[in-house]
C-alpha cells in the first residue's frame, strides 16, 4: 500500500471512531487497530494525536470547502452550506460536542483550514476567521431551525462584512 494510501486509510478509520466515540476518547491505538496497520506504521504518518486530529480536520475542511464552492459563491449561502455538509457527516459533527468543541475551536483557525473552506480569497484574514467563528458557533449552539439561523446570518453576519464591491 502506498504511503497516501495508508494515510487515507488510518484518516478514514479514525473518522469512523470519531463518530462513534467523540474525538477526546479515541486513542492512536484504537486507530491503528481499526486501520488495520501498527502503531509504528500510524506514528510513522502522524506524529501524535494533535497531528493526527490537525490531518483529519485540514482533510475535511478540503472537501467542505470544495462542497461548498460548487454550490455557491455567496457569503451567506457558504456559511450555512458549510454548517449543512458538517451536520450530515457523523464523523464532522462529533468534533462540535460539549468535550471536543475545544479542539475544534483551535483548529478551525488555523490558516490551513481558513484556505481550504476558501475564505482566504477575499485576501482578509480577520474576517475570515471570523466566519470560522460563526460557523462553528452554529454547530456549538444550533438555531432552532435552519429558517432561524438562515436569519441570523443574514441580519447579524453579513451586515458585518465589508465585502469587495
Amino acid at each position: 500500500m502506498r504511503s497516501t494510501d495508508q494515510a487515507t486509510a488510518i484518516l478514514d478509520a479514525a473518522a469512523g471512531l470519531f463518530a462513534e466515540r467523540g474525538i477526546a476518547a479515541v486513542g492512536m491505538g484504537e486507530v491503528a487497530r481499526a486501520a488495520g496497520c501498527s502503531r509504528a506504521t500510524l506514528y510513522r504518518h502522524f506524529a501524535d494525536r494533535h497531528d493526527l486530529h490537525r490531518a483529519f480536520v485540514h482533510r475535511e475542511a478540503r472537501r467542505i470547502g470544495a462542497l461548498v464552492a460548487a454550490g455557491t459563491s455567496d457569503v451567506g449561502e457558504a456559511v450555512l452550506a458549510a454548517v449543512r455538509h458538517v451536520r450530515e457527516a457523523p464523523e464532522l459533527l462529533a468534533w462540535f460536542g460539549a468535550t471536543d468543541a475545544g479542539t475544534t475551536a483551535e483548529l478551525a483557525q488555523s490558516d490551513e483550514v481558513l484556505e481550504a473552506l476558501g475564505l482566504t480569497a477575499a485576501g482578509d484574514p480577520a474576517a475570515a476567521r471570523w466566519l470560522v467563528r460563526v460557523i462553528v458557533s452554529l454547530l456549538v449552539v444550533p438555531g432552532r431551525d435552519a429558517d432561524e439561523e438562515r436569519e441570523i446570518v443574514e441580519r447579524f453576519v453579513l451586515p458585518g462584512l465589508r465585502l469587495p464591491r
